[in-house]
Parts: C-alpha cells; sequence; structure tokens
C-alpha cells in the first residue's frame, strides 16, 4: 500500500525572523489547518521549538494525529538541508549552530528536514506552483534581501556543504558599490531587493531635482510600495526606479542563466508582484546581454503561489521526500 495514502499529509513550518508560520498541507497543496508564534519572543531555541509543538499538536490531532503526517519540512534562514540546522542565522534570536530537525523529531516523533527559506520556495514552486514538471529552474526570491533556489535535473542545488545558491550575494558592482548586510559591497540585494529599492529611492531623489510624488514622504520612509504606487500613477522618477532595478537584476540572470541553462526564472516576493515596470525592464536586459545560444530559451515568470500561502507550502513539500523514523 502507496505510504502517501497512509500517511496523507506534511506539516510545514517557516521560520521567519518575525513570525514563525505552520500548517498541515494535503498533496495537492490545500492548507487544511494553520497557526502562528512570534519568533522573537523566544531566547532559547528549546522553548521556541516547545511552543510550536505545543501550538501544532492540537491541529495535528484535529486532523488524524501524528500517524497521518509522513513528514514536516521547516524553511528557515540559513537553513542547512544535509545537517538539519541553523547556522549562524543573523535575523534570528538564536545564535550559534542549532540543531532543529533533530529537536522537532524529538518531541513529535516525526520524521524532519530543514532547508533555507528560498530553496523551500523553490521546492514549493516545483510541487504545487509554477514549475509543476520542471527539472530545471531558478527561483529568485525578491523580499528584505535577494534568495535564490537552483534545481538542475530535478534537484535541488545544495552543494557540498548544504549552502549552495546564493545569487543574492554575487557581487554585481565592484566600483563603489553598496555595503550589504553581509559584511561585502556591491551585492545584488543590496540593489535588487525591496530594501534595495527603497536605497535606490533615496539616492534618485537626492541626485535629481525634477518634482516626484516620492518628495512628500519621509526619504527614510519610502518603502518599494511607495514606489510603486507612485509609477502606477505615472511618476516618472519612480518608474526610472524600476527600471534601474529591474535592468541589474536582468542583467545578473543574463549571467545565471550562462550557469544552468534554466528553462524558466522564477521570480517570487513583493517586488515581483510589481508586474510590467519591473518585468520589461529585466527582460529587456536580460536580451540585451545573454549568450546567444541561450536567446529565447529561458522563460521569466512570475511564481504561482500565494504569498500568504507559499512559506508553509514550499516548507511542507520537503515532507513528502522523506522517510519514516523506524
Amino acid at each position: 500500500m502507496n505510504s502517501n495514502m497512509e500517511k496523507p499529509y506534511v506539516v510545514g513550518i517557516d521560520i521567519g525572523g518575525t513570525n514563525t508560520v505552520f500548517g498541515i498541507v494535503d498533496a495537492r497543496g490545500t492548507i487544511l489547518a494553520s497557526g502562528s508564534i512570534k519568533t522573537g519572543a523566544y531566547d532559547e531555541a528549546d522553548n521556541y521549538v516547545d511552543e510550536v509543538c505545543k501550538n501544532l499538536l492540537p491541529l495535528i490531532i484535529a486532523n488524524g494525529g501524528v500517524d497521518k503526517i509522513k513528514g514536516i519540512g521547516i524553511g528557515a534562514p540559513n537553513g542547512n538541508y544535509y545537517s538539519g540546522t541553523i547556522e549562524f542565522a543573523p535575523n534570528l534570536p538564536w545564535k550559534g549552530v542549532i540543531p532543529l530537525a533533530a529537536m522537532f523529531e524529538e518531541r513529535l516523533g516525526i520524521p524532519t528536514a530543514l532547508t533555507n527559506d528560498a530553496n523551500a520556495a523553490a521546492i514549493g514552486e516545483m510541487t504545487y506552483g509554477a514549475a509543476r514538471g520542471m527539472k530545471d529552474f531558478i527561483m529568485i526570491t525578491l523580499g528584505t534581501g535577494v534568495g535564490s533556489g537552483i534545481v538542475i535535473n530535478g534537484q535541488m542545488v545544495y552543494g557540498h556543504d548544504g549552502f549552495a545558491g546564493e545569487l543574492g550575494h554575487t557581487i554585481i558592482r565592484r566600483e563603489n558599490g553598496r555595503l550589504c548586510g553581509c559584511g561585502r559591497h556591491g551585492c545584488l540585494e543590496t540593489y535588487c531587493s525591496a530594501t534595495g529599492v527603497a536605497r535606490t529611492a533615496r539616492e534618485f531623489l537626492t541626485a535629481r531635482t525634477e518634482p516626484s510624488l516620492l518628495r512628500s514622504i519621509p526619504a527614510e520612509n519610502i518603502t518599494s510600495k511607495d514606489v510603486y504606487d507612485a509609477a502606477v500613477q505615472g511618476d516618472k522618477l519612480a518608474q526610472d526606479i524600476f527600471d534601474f532595478t529591474g535592468t541589474i537584476l536582468g542583467e545578473a540572470i543574463a549571467d545565471f542563466i550562462a550557469f544552468s541553462s534554466p528553462e524558466a526564472i522564477i521570480l517570487f516576493g513583493g517586488l515581483a508582484k510589481s508586474g510590467d515596470y519591473i518585468f520589461k525592464p529585466i527582460q529587456k536586459a536580460i536580451d540585451d546581454n545573454i549568450l546567444m545560444i541561450y536567446k529565447g530559451k529561458a522563460k521569466l515568470m512570475m511564481s504561482e503561489l500565494k504569498d500568504s500561502d507559499a512559506a508553509v507550502l514550499g516548507a511542507s513539500a520537503l515532507g513528502w521526500e522523506l522517510r519514516d523514523i523506524k
């Protein structure tokens, strides 16, 4: 008998710097039950895992009990798939190396896997979203930073240490590159994340003199959403910010395509929802910079996962690949 029939559900847990969201998911990607807790409220990882389990267990029991759960998947910053550990995550309250997957396995007796949040998003897209049936694609997450998940021949690329695929930290500006949270200068995420768009807005407003709707907002409070709202209202400066951002991202993607010749580049996150304002300059920069043999081959696509569900779905997709603990 198919073990997926005996165990028809998986659990997805997404650990963010602010909130942790968890849910029970069926094979079609329907979230049957979900909940959340504040990540930052727990200084000790042990207390945090206890609290997640305390909130998760009633949901599991209400959906047939532990025997119906095939596995738990966790998406987390600095998550290492090989070791099931979170390692030196700057935005989480627990320092050092935390054996998180083992901690959940011990408490719940359910096999648990963990990976970083962008890899989880890519696996979710492959299981439930736009990348169903694809064997080669790159997922790029445009959030506070720029994350990426690389799938080659149907396999997530983890590298020899579990940390492959940090395309957001490829250096794309050598001269006077912006300082990145990683301590280096000129990383892609300093330009093409939501935070990067806000930085560009402040630079443009200082360097240029023309009127803009963005001038009515205190510079330090400007967000990428403000830039989008202004662009929609025909604000030229805001539209130029998107052109600048999309061009840099498109140039980088042209290089990424040369690395793995993917069928698609899939964009995920709030910034990707800016539609043509971001997609048109990205596509133009890809077309202008790509090596001839790759021209027109890789599709530029928007994620099909709903934002509110994507984190849990991505993490949960890891759970289907796990074997039962003996």
